[in-house]
């Protein structure tokens, strides 16, 4: 069996960067994604506001080059995990880890938004997005 996503959306907010105790950049941000409405149904889409977790260069990457609004194409794989919050309660945490991300934008104009020689550099590189067991926040 394999662990393979393809998400395509919408960032909902700028990606928060940050640095885990040991130094690694993390990235979390939200990708709104359109569920397709039934033909002729006259009902509204619905949306689907998927978490997704960058780290290393491709955090980076995500952090620098990403804003809110912007669509993009993510691939990774998908995690979930059972855990115990404080209070006792038990908590599922699902998003998605980024093994490659694609910006799909364009500004006005037509001039290409994507920074080729960055994501190039990111997509060819096996490990950049690869995640840690470091909780980074």
């Amino acid at each position: 069996m394999y662990n393979k996503v393809f998400i395509i959306g919408n960032l909902t907010r700028d990606p928060e960067l940050r640095y885990t105790t040991s130094g690694i950049p993390v990235a979390r941000f939200t990708v709104a994604v359109n569920r397709p409405k039934k033909k002729d149904s006259g009902e509204k889409g619905e949306v689907d506001f998927i978490p997704v977790v960058a780290w290393r260069r491709l955090a980076e990457v995500c952090g620098e080059y990403l804003k809110k609004g912007n669509p993009v194409a993510i691939e990774g794989k998908l995690s979930i995990r059972a855990y115990q919050a404080k209070t006792g309660e038990k908590k599922t945490s699902v998003e998605v880890v980024a093994d490659g991300m694609q910006m799909l934008g364009r500004k006005p104009g037509g001039a290409d938004t994507r920074p080729a020689a960055m994501a190039e550099e990111v997509l060819n590189d096996p490990g950049a997005g690869q995640g840690s067991e470091e909780a980074p926040f």
